[in-house]
């Protein structure tokens, strides 16, 4: 779901039913909140009654002008602005604690439905990577004020409100009709606030968005950035889009202050004509003493509640959008269950001695097919390359093969069930891969070496002395025991491609797909890492190199070539 259609769906309630299916703990916080509002109504109609009672008698009897005959009164309007502050106390520190939880649940939810290889395809996880991090990062966070200011302050506006009008009616109900006439006009201004700041809100995720996205790609290229020594080079662009990350969020800022402070005034007026009738009418002696101070007491909380709505509608706006978006990755994803579910059967088959077929497969991406009506045959027990241009879909190929791409036309079969029929897996299982940027997890060279499968010191020998690995061992100071970062830290480009080569090489595998597994080495090691795959070849197993080098094409028993669709169809 794009930011547009998100945008245009944002039109339901205010508080979005899928908040509370997604995340249990926001169920128990609505209603404990709504306690919590009930029970600050009570005490905001003790302390005016109390407050009224105590003004009125002070005024009018002059027997009642001592703290011995205003005791009681003073004893219950203190006991009641005390329950006032603990609830606020508790309830403030609850809706901390539950926003968290909620964010928390919600965040699991989406991450759980972006990368559950079941619900959706590595090509699509690709696409949305850098939006669904910032969504899941920074763009969740907002839900924190959303939920602990904004929630609250609604779920107040709907029982206190209505209520605290009723009982002004019962002690002056000129005063409640006043209010009734006034109090939309505080929506009305809150929904014209709302759309200039929906609009900047929308424009300060889609700024955070591309800011998070050039971020992850200067990290994910800075080894190779600082080898070519260009690391300087991208520091200009990342300043220009913190700039305007910047200036759109002063602008929405800007906005919410703008809204606090109309809101603010509006309210201020409004209670000022309730004063005023109040006041007139105490002069022509048309209402008691105690009813026009109860009423004038009560007046500003009747519009208190929306006057907190409105001043936080900013949070209301950024925690929405939040929600959306992350409601859009679920929803998303959910949608696709059925779709990819038929794809992803339960079927098995054995990769040993089994043929690959490629059968007209095309996949079609932003830039048009790629690859196109590829029709070719993978035999096991030979060496076979594939081959062409850039932006072929020699990659692709592979990810059909694996089950992590699924065609727009034609299929991959392995034996003679489709890959789309297969369990995931159990056809996992069997595969050793390759990627171009190779993964090294954190934890030891030796664990990373078992990736695929339980290997024997001696495959690892055998491999890395293919690979040139064991010089590197070499020069490691624990060895198989050394202790590697997230992505490799403490190894260079080259030696994490070795490493990746000695892994696949050591493995089990009856399946290997390899794409560019020589990029970074040497003509001699990469001379020597081919020898090794036709070795593994010939003992029958199904190799799979991606790869441009006339070398390669050389040692190749089977050459594929994908020629490049110079248009989409």
């Amino acid at each position: 779901m794009t930011a547009a259609q998100v945008r245009g769906k944002r039109s339901g309630p205010p508080l979005d039913p899928r908040l509370l299916r997604y995340a249990p703990t926001s169920r128990r916080y609505v209603v404990a909140t709504a306690i919590f509002a009930a029970a600050t109504v009570v005490a905001i109609i003790v302390t005016a009654a109390m407050a009224a009672s105590i003004l009125s008698e002070l005024v009018v009897d002059p027997a009642a002008r001592s703290l011995s005959a205003q005791s009681g009164h003073l004893a219950v309007l203190t006991v009641a602005l005390l329950a006032r502050v603990v609830m606020s106390f508790l309830h403030d520190r609850y809706a901390h604690r539950a926003s968290a939880e909620v964010i928390a649940q919600l965040r699991l939810r989406a991450l759980d439905s972006v990368t559950d290889p079941g619900r959706t395809t590595m090509r699509a996880l690709l696409n949305r990577r850098d939006h669904a991090a910032t969504v899941l990062t920074r763009g969740l966070a907002a839900l924190g004020p959303y939920l602990s200011g904004y929630v609250p302050a609604l779920i107040v506006s709907v029982t206190v409100t209505p209520v605290v009008i009723v009982v002004i009616a019962v002690a002056d109900w000129p005063s409640a009709l006043i209010i009734l006439i006034t109090l939309p006009l505080i929506p009305l201004f809150m929904v014209l606030v709302g759309l200039m700041t929906r609009d900047r809100t929308d424009r300060k995720l889609a700024t955070m968005s591309r800011l998070s996205s050039q971020l992850l790609d200067l990290i994910a290229g800075l080894p190779t950035l600082r080898a070519l020594n260009r690391a300087a080079g991208p520091a200009e662009r990342v300043h220009r889009l913190g700039q305007a990350h910047r200036r759109s969020t002063m602008s929405a800022l800007r906005v919410a202050f703008l809204s606090g402070a109309v809101l603010e005034l509006l309210a201020t007026l409004c209670v000022a004509l309730v004063a005023v009738g109040i006041g007139l009418r105490l002069v022509y002696g048309e209402m008691s003493l105690y009813a026009g101070v109860f009423a004038l007491i009560l007046a500003p909380e009747a519009y208190l509640p929306l006057r907190q709505v409105g001043a936080r509608f900013h949070d209301s706006s950024d925690g929405l959008a939040a929600a959306e978006e992350a409601f859009a990755l679920i929803d998303e994803d959910g949608h696709q269950v059925g779709e990819i579910g038929e794809r992803h059967g339960t079927r098995g088959v054995s990769v040993v001695g089994a043929p690959i077929r490629f059968l007209d497969l095309g996949v079609h991406g932003r830039d048009g097919w790629a690859p196109y009506d590829l029709d070719a045959v993978v035999e096991p027990g030979r060496l076979t390359l594939i081959t062409g241009p850039n932006g072929s879909g020699k990659s692709t190929a592979l990810a059909a093969v694996m089950g992590l791409v699924r065609p727009d036309s034609g299929s991959v079969v392995i034996g003679s069930v489709p890959v789309t029929e297969l369990d995931p897996d159990a056809l996992h299982e069997q595969i050793a891969w390759l990627p171009q940027q190779p993964v090294v997890a954190p934890g030891s060279v030796a664990e990373n070496l078992a990736l695929f499968g339980a290997v024997t010191d001696r495959e690892i020998s055998r491999a890395a002395a293919a690979t040139g690995f064991d010089r590197v061992l070499a020069g490691l100071p624990d060895g198989l025991d050394t202790l590697l970062g997230s992505g490799g830290v403490g190894l260079s480009a080259g030696q994490r491609q070795r490493l990746a080569l000695t892994r696949v090489l050591a493995s089990p595998a009856p399946l290997l797909l390899l794409d560019e597994p020589t990029a970074h080495l040497d003509t001699d090691s990469e001379a020597g890492v081919l020898d090794a795959l036709h070795a593994r070849a010939r003992g029958g197993d199904t190799v799979i190199v991606v790869a441009h080098r006339a070398i390669a094409r050389e040692r190749a028993d089977t050459v594929i070539d994908v020629p490049r669709v110079a248009h989409a169809h």
